[in-house]
């Protein structure tokens, strides 16, 4: 018996506004009606890949600024060094690699609005920058030798952190929070609105159906219930990822238990287990388990366990649990371990780079032993997985 999927309309993603129904998203799309109407700041509270800057965007097309730019920034994947150039611009020649001038991101935001998405990492440095536009609307170009100019932009920021907290431990300040938190719209987790999925399924099974020219797939109901049972730590993120992967892997007409990851497959839901920490600790394993195994079945590390880390779904830890998995088997050869991780050999020093980088790197030695490996451990990886 299959499970009837709930009828939406398809948009491209970049147009699309949140999908759900359920009484958790309620207060949320009254919010946004709220907010949009007005002019505030407004602050989208949330885990990471609930789809906070799916409601920035929506704010932005039912307001009065919708026809004006939607700017976007992370203010977490650029280096502190470079956000202030990012926001407010500089002049060519202001400092080594400043080739041309750059107007900067608020100013091409002029009379639209600019999304900070982490603001809750900019550095204390940049919080007092901010905080000074925020308050004057004036921005100073670097290297501009002129007086600074005045824009009209209305800020929207997220966060995944509490800042409450972070100011508390003077890691965030409390005069700029108070200042971004106008209006604050707080996105539910996908674990508290499970009556939402077959909608989100339906829509991305059509989108990326169509992106990837695959014919359509059901659901079968012992599949929904998996699914509509599993944690979803990775929140709506993890789900579309899934919904790709299940795209381009099924080739019949449905999809079956047996054709979901690991981790949703095997997850035991809430009333069938203990504490709520034991419950976490058994998925999140199963979360890092079925990372190696898609390294096992020739997936890339970088389209599977990098996008998890970078997304703070997987911990260093489970990062560093990874590697040395790899490492086993390699007796300790980083050169090695690329290919066996499924990456081009002119990626080993990428690869190093970013396991320095953050800390994920472990000693080779202690993995050296007598034995001699002269071809990579091909991926199929039995052992891995």
């Amino acid at each position: 018996m299959l499970t009837p999927l709930l009828r939406s309309s398809v948009v491209k993603p970049h147009h699309q506004s949140l999908i759900g129904t359920s009484d958790a998203m309620q207060p949320v799309l009254a919010d946004i009606e709220s907010s949009a109407r007005s002019g505030a700041k407004v602050l989208i509270t949330g885990e990471t890949g609930v789809g906070k800057e799916v409601v920035a965007r929506t704010v932005h097309q039912r307001s009065a600024r919708q026809a004006a730019p939607f700017v976007t920034i992370n203010c977490a994947g650029v280096p502190d060094s470079l956000l202030e150039s990012e926001l407010f611009g500089h002049t060519r020649g202001s400092f080594t690699g400043a080739v041309r001038d750059n107007p900067g991101l608020l100013r091409q935001a002029d009379g639209g609005t600019v999304f900070l998405d982490e603001v809750g990492e900019m550095s204390l440095r940049m919080q007092a920058l901010l905080l000074r536009f925020l308050e004057t609307g004036e921005i100073q170009t670097i290297g501009a030798v002129t007086a600074s100019s005045k824009i009209d932009v209305r800020v929207i920021t997220a966060t995944n952190r509490n800042l409450l907290e972070a100011a508390t431990a003077r890691e965030f300040r409390e005069d700029l929070y108070y200042r971004l938190n106008v209006f604050e719209i707080r996105v539910p987790p996908l674990r508290g609105r499970p009556s939402d999925i077959p909608m989100l399924l339906e829509y991305y099974l059509r989108w990326f159906g169509e992106q990837h020219r695959q014919g359509p797939l059901a659901v079968s109901e012992a599949a929904m219930d998996r699914l509509t049972s599993y944690a979803w730590p990775g929140n709506v993120r993890e789900l579309r990822n899934v919904v790709e992967r299940l795209v381009l892997r099924v080739q019949g007409p449905t999809i079956e238990p047996d054709a979901l990851p690991i981790e949703i497959a095997s997850y035991v839901p809430a009333a069938q287990e203990g504490p709520i920490h034991a419950r976490e600790a058994v998925s999140h394993k199963a979360r890092v388990d079925g990372l190696i195994e898609r390294l096992g079945q020739k997936e890339s590390f970088w389209t599977s366990a990098y996008p998890a880390f970078m997304a703070r779904d997987i911990t260093r830890d489970d990062m560093r649990l990874i590697v040395r998995s790899g490492l086993e088997q390699t007796h300790g050869s980083y050169r090695l371990l690329v290919g066996l991780f499924n990456m081009p050999a002119d990626d080993y020093k990428r690869f190093l780079s970013f396991l320095k980088q953050h800390d994920c790197n472990l000693p080779f030695q202690r993995f050296r032993s007598g034995a001699k490996i002269s071809q990579p451990v091909r991926p199929g990886m039995a052992k891995i997985a």
